[in-house]
C-alpha cells in the first residue's frame, strides 16, 4: 500500500506541472501579446530627484518608480504638471511617451512647479506632423576617379516615392562624351545649313527664269517685223 501511494504521488507531480503550464500558456494566448514598454519620467515629491524608466503597464511603472527613487511602499503616481492621479490601467494607456510623473509616498502631496511652463515642455510633445513632400539628395562615388553620382528621392505624404539616379563618369570619359555631342551637333547644323542654301538657290533660279520668260512675251509685234522693205529691181519698174 505504501508503495502504491508513493507511486501515485510521483505520477501526480509531473501531471500537475503539465496542467499548470498548459493553463498558463492558455491564459497568455487569450490575453494577447504584451504591450511594449514605453519611456516615462518620474520624480519625487520635491522634484529634487528625477529618473527615466521603461514600463509596459501601470503595475510595472509603480515598481520601477519605487525602485528608481528608493521610496517606501506603497506609492501613488500623479501627473507632474497638474497632479492628476494615475490609478487605472486604461488611463495609463492614454499617457504619451516621456510623460512627467510624480511618485508620492504616504504623507506626501503634490505641489505646483515654481517655474510656470517648465512641465509643459517636458511632458507634452508637439503634435505629430504630416509630411506633404520630402526631397532628399544623396551624393556618392562608385569609383575614386569618378566625379560623383547624385541620387534624388522625393516622397509624397510618406507613401508615394520616386527617385532618379544621375551618374557622372570619369573626367576623361565625360570630356569624350562632350566632344562627341559637340561634333554631332556641328555636323547636324552643317547639314541643315547646306540643305537650306540649296533650297534657297533653287528658288532664286526659278524666279529669274520666270522673269526672263515674262520679258520675252511682252515685246511688241512691230519689233518682230523689219523696219523697211527692200527696193524692187529697176527693170521691173520700167515695164
Amino acid at each position: 500500500m505504501d508503495y502504491a501511494k508513493s507511486l501515485s504521488q510521483r505520477l501526480a507531480v509531473p501531471v500537475s506541472k503539465c496542467v499548470s503550464a498548459s493553463a498558463s500558456m492558455t491564459q497568455q494566448l487569450l490575453a494577447g501579446p504584451a504591450p511594449p514598454p514605453r519611456p516615462f519620467r518620474v520624480c519625487n515629491w520635491d522634484r529634487s530627484l528625477r529618473k527615466g524608466v521603461m514600463a509596459p503597464s501601470l503595475a510595472e511603472l509603480l515598481r520601477q518608480a519605487q525602485t528608481a527613487l528608493a521610496l517606501p511602499v506603497p506609492i501613488v503616481l500623479v501627473l507632474d504638471e497638474d497632479g492628476t492621479a494615475v490609478e487605472t490601467e486604461s488611463f495609463f494607456r492614454t499617457l504619451e511617451e516621456n510623460t512627467a510623473l510624480m511618485a508620492l509616498s504616504k504623507g506626501q502631496t503634490w505641489t505646483a512647479p515654481k517655474t510656470r511652463g517648465y512641465q509643459v515642455a517636458l511632458s507634452r510633445k508637439p503634435p505629430r506632423r504630416i509630411d506633404v513632400a520630402c526631397v532628399t539628395f544623396d551624393l556618392y562615388k562608385t569609383h575614386p576617379k569618378d566625379l560623383g553620382c547624385l541620387n534624388v528621392k522625393a516622397t509624397l505624404y510618406g507613401t508615394y516615392s520616386m527617385s532618379y539616379d544621375l551618374r557622372c563618369y570619369g573626367a576623361r570619359r565625360l570630356v569624350k562624351e562632350a566632344l562627341r555631342w559637340g561634333l554631332f551637333t556641328m555636323q547636324a547644323t552643317g547639314h541643315v545649313l547646306l540643305g537650306t542654301s540649296c533650297y534657297m538657290q533653287q528658288l532664286l533660279d526659278a524666279t529669274e527664269e520666270e522673269q526672263k520668260e515674262e520679258e520675252k512675251s511682252s515685246l511688241p509685234l512691230q519689233n518682230l517685223l523689219p523696219c523697211s522693205l527692200p527696193a524692187l529691181p529697176y527693170k521691173k519698174m520700167l515695164q
